[in-house]
């Protein structure tokens, strides 16, 4: 999936846990998904960082 994808999914998991009308499996299930894709777009926007980091290095290097 997309980074924004996950994060809509995200959204969407907190927004279903924030009510609080879902039974504790329900809520346990959601919350170790909700755990996951945070994970996921955590390491996506860390990837992206780097990458930016790494490109503004090379274009210092080459004088531009």
């Amino acid at each position: 999936m997309a980074f924004e994808d996950n994060m809509t999914a995200l959204a969407d998991i907190v927004s279903q846990l924030e009510k609080g009308d879902l039974p504790l499996e329900k809520s346990v299930e959601l919350y170790g998904k909700g755990v996951k894709l945070a994970a996921k777009c955590r390491n996506d926007l860390e990837k992206a960082k780097l990458k930016i980091t790494q490109q503004g290095e090379n274009k210092n290097e080459s004088g531009s």
